[in-house]
């Protein structure tokens, strides 16, 4: 077996009950984000007792991952709003993210929860592909500096643009992606293109990357306007693509109605 997949088997994934539990979910999250957008652990326990999920991945007594979600109601059907997931830099590209959303989904379904949702950073291309081409999440909503200007070096210093990913957990589309059999492309489908290297771009000159987030925001709100969704992300030599398709015509899913009011 090699070495990363013995190191993966050795990473236990569970819910966390205790405070204890929370404050490492803390100490990751300052790790990760910086002290200006830290989620206090009192949050972690007001999600545990209304419903939501705190899970963690452990290396021995060490945590090294976790993820922390809310609960929600949308026309009467309750749904998990998936706020924080974070990987120690140690771990990453290990598939410890993987593992905890997959646990994420299976605890859901358990509950009887069919939906989780969360936003993330259209410009951060590697966690884009994660979200749909692995898991098999969509998305047909563009926030516009979602939570407002950020102190956290991740952001720099541009609006907190947020795509917001739709993972519906028991469709065949999410079944057959998680089984390595994706859809084909229900066709005819957009494009939303940018740098390849947009992380580096917006890194060293912030109004180079403020200009490719407007140009895409503009795009991905003009085809989610006309009744698209992305559901692909394709890397051809110097761009990322989203790729966005019809909604009425998804392969295995069918998506209800969203009223933005």
């Amino acid at each position: 077996m090699p070495e990363q997949n013995r190191a993966l088997e050795e990473i236990a994934v569970r819910l966390c009950h205790t405070l204890a539990e929370y404050e490492l979910c803390v100490e990751l999250e300052q790790a990760t984000w910086g002290e200006d957008v830290v989620v206090p652990s009192t949050i972690f326990v007001v999600a545990q007792h209304t419903g939501g999920q705190i899970i963690g991945a452990f290396d021995g007594a060490k945590m090294v991952g976790f993820t922390l979600a809310l609960p929600g109601v949308r026309d009467g059907q309750p749904f998990l709003h998936s706020h924080m997931t974070a990987v120690a830099a140690a771990y990453r590209d290990r598939g410890v993210g993987r593992r905890l959303k997959l646990f994420q989904r299976y605890e859901a379904l358990k509950r009887g929860i069919h939906l989780v949702e969360w936003t993330f950073d259209p410009l951060e291309i590697k966690n884009a592909y994660f979200n749909l081409v692995r898991l098999g999440a969509v998305a047909r909503r563009y926030i516009q500096n979602c939570y407002g200007f950020t102190e956290s070096p991740l952001h720099a210093g541009l609006p907190t643009d947020r795509l917001v990913a739709e993972w519906w957990l028991d469709s065949d589309r999410v079944k057959n992606i998680l089984a390595d059999n994706p859809p084909a492309l229900a066709g005819p489908m957009a494009r939303v293109s940018l740098p390849a290297n947009i992380g580096e771009i917006r890194a060293s000159d912030r109004e180079e990357g403020a200009r490719h987030q407007a140009r895409a925001r503009d795009q991905f709100q003009k085809f989610f306007r006309a009744g698209c969704a992305a559901t692909g992300l394709e890397t051809p030599g110097p761009t990322a693509d989203y790729i966005l398709e019809p909604i009425a015509s998804l392969a295995g899913l069918k998506l209800p109605a969203f009223d933005e009011d």
